[in-house]
């Protein structure tokens, strides 16, 4: 049954910090660069108008970007674009802390703009900034030469650090097709509501820590101090997603790492995703990506094994 949808108390966490992150200007930079810890103050569901380059140093976890929802591993590259909301949330052990976990780079459009005025040569940049309206991970040697770039920005200054900078850009703008995919749909929902990014946030981290549990919206909703109908609201209109929607893709972006890394049966890895019902993970599983769960496993095989020679 429903709770009454009549006035809930106050959240018992919910504080009133904007949605919208804040990158602070340096006037001596033309972009920002930093490194941020895992939990930490900047690592939460968020968007802002600049673009960023996210690099996941350390941690796997889930991920969410837009309205896509997946799993990373250490090394992930990925350019979100402008608004395009993001939150990457590592699997950790109680009390754990990823010191360093994130790269982060973020510019402005309007910098980039300036940038082809004074130098048309970065016009043949331009599908590379549409397609991060929809976010673009990176893979292979495009994510690996892209992070060695990205991290000598970090340590370099003057024309040095505009020279990684720029080799960053030519290294995502050239990447081939089979090092690099679109991560989400180009719309996103507007996520103006100041409370919304801690609802969220919470929201997200509470389901990935127990996957495999009955996660239930009366449970979240209880959490943020919500009715349910005003939690699926406030949630759906930040993620333009279902919070079920949502459950299910986290649940089968896990199940999918584990039958890459595993040997576990299907119907273990079922319950360890939270399905009780085996013939019902694998219909979902196939509408979701696309195969089977054993077809996927052996599709991941036959690439490691290709990729070895």
């Amino acid at each position: 049954m429903s709770r009454s949808t009549a006035a809930a108390p106050a959240p018992r966490w919910v504080v009133p910090r904007a949605v919208r992150e804040v990158v602070p200007p340096d006037p001596a930079l033309s972009a920002r660069w930093h490194v941020h810890d895992y939990p930490g103050p900047f690592a939460r569901w968020n968007h802002h108008p600049e673009y960023e380059v996210h690099l996941a140093r350390a941690g796997a976890g889930s991920y969410i970007v837009g309205d896509s929802v997946g799993r990373f591993q250490p090394g992930q590259l990925v350019l979100v674009g402008p608004d395009v909301p993001h939150d990457w949330i590592s699997d950790l052990a109680p009390g754990e802390v990823l010191v360093g976990r994130d790269v982060v780079f973020q510019f402005h459009g309007e910098w980039l703009q300036r940038c082809e005025l004074l130098l048309p040569e970065l016009a043949a940049l331009a599908p590379l900034w549409s397609r991060a309206r929809s976010g673009v991970e990176f893979s292979g040697g495009t994510a690996r030469a892209g992070a060695r770039e990205l991290e000598l920005i970090g340590t370099s200054a003057g024309a040095e650090r505009l020279q990684h900078i720029f080799a960053l850009f030519a290294l995502m703008a050239a990447a081939p097709p089979d090092e690099h995919r679109l991560v989400a749909g180009v719309w996103t929902p507007p996520v103006h509501d100041p409370t919304t990014a801690e609802v969220v946030s919470r929201a997200l981290a509470d389901v990935v820590a127990d996957l495999a549990g009955p996660v239930r919206l009366s449970a979240a909703a209880a959490t943020a101090g919500m009715s349910e109908s005003a939690f699926s609201r406030c949630f759906q209109r930040a993620t333009g997603q279902t919070f079920s929607d949502v459950v299910r893709k986290l649940r089968l972006a896990h199940a999918a790492t584990l039958l890459e890394q595993t040997t576990r049966p299907v119907s273990e890895i079922a319950g360890a995703v939270g399905f009780a019902n085996l013939s019902n993970f694998n219909r979902r599983f196939l509408a979701g990506h696309g195969v089977t769960p054993s077809a996927h496993r052996a599709a991941h095989r036959r690439s490691l094994e290709a990729a070895a020679g």
